[in-house]
């Protein structure tokens, strides 16, 4: 088995004539956890559909898990890519509880009523939501989770079927602080967790880099600027470059802050 969880070689992706993505060149492996930086319009949830096997690359190549896209079913393999986005919790019935979304994920159903769920598919679940720390809420209704909460439900959810790769697309995006701090720190747990699959978390601010995360990707306009460990491509320079402002960075209690450089 491969060491590489996602391999993207000279990858690029063409829409009416304009790159979203420019032969980006990617390797995760197992145990690494990566944040994706850039602003809007950077190719960030373009990478990540390319990664999930939603969308085709107009050219390059890309490897998940050891399986090439365009030459792999897949139906198959879809199951092996744990997937969550803000816009998943629309598809939810408000009146499920949190142990019953999660647990749906086991026949990548929306409702538990479609299939017939064992002992082991409820533990499952549980063990899911302890893992991002979460347990106390297995029996409340989705509907009345504070919007946090439900992003920590949805990534327990992707997590149902033992993915080898999860990916992140702004989880924290709309949050108010104590929701947002309530996420990053039920990422920081999963990240710690050695047993979890490597993880790709897409934002925008650095103050959402959950602790024991390790490498960071910085696009801009579709091209992949600067790669690498967190605690050598984390910098002033990459970070200013990336957002096209002077930047500064700070490091404090294992999180990270940004603010611009005031104008003379």
């Amino acid at each position: 088995m491969t060491d590489v969880a996602l391999s993207l070689k000279d990858v690029s992706l063409a829409r009416d004539g304009k790159f979203l993505l420019e032969k980006v060149n990617l390797r995760i492996r197992h145990g690494e956890r990566w944040v994706v930086f850039g602003p809007n319009g950077s190719g960030k949830t373009s990478l990540l559909r390319i990664a999930s096997f939603y969308t085709h690359p107009t050219s390059g190549k890309v490897e998940v898990l050891g399986h090439e896209l365009g030459k792999t079913d897949i139906r198959k393999m879809r199951h092996l890519v744990g997937f969550s986005s803000q816009g998943f919790a629309d598809l939810l019935r408000p009146s499920l509880t949190a142990l019953e979304v999660v647990m749906t994920a086991a026949y990548g159903a929306l409702e538990p009523w479609w299939h017939k769920y064992s002992k082991e598919d409820k533990e499952k679940a549980l063990l899911e939501l302890k893992r991002i720390g979460i347990e106390g809420l297995r029996n409340r209704t989705f509907g009345t989770l504070s919007s946090g909460e439900k992003q920590r439900v949805l990534i327990a959810r992707s997590m149902m079927s033992d993915p080898g790769l999860l990916l992140l697309d702004e989880p924290a995006a709309g949050l108010d602080l104590p929701a947002r701090e309530n996420l990053v720190n039920g990422l920081s747990l999963l990240s710690k967790d050695t047993s979890a699959p490597p993880i790709v978390l897409v934002t925008h601010h650095v103050e959402e880099i959950p602790a024991g995360f390790t490498h960071v990707l910085f696009l801009r306009g579709g091209k992949a600027i600067a790669t690498g460990t967190i605690n050598e491509t984390l910098n002033e320079k990459n970070l200013s470059a990336c957002f096209d402002l002077d930047l500064r960075l700070q490091y404090r209690n294992g999180r990270w802050s940004a603010i611009a450089e005031p104008k003379q």
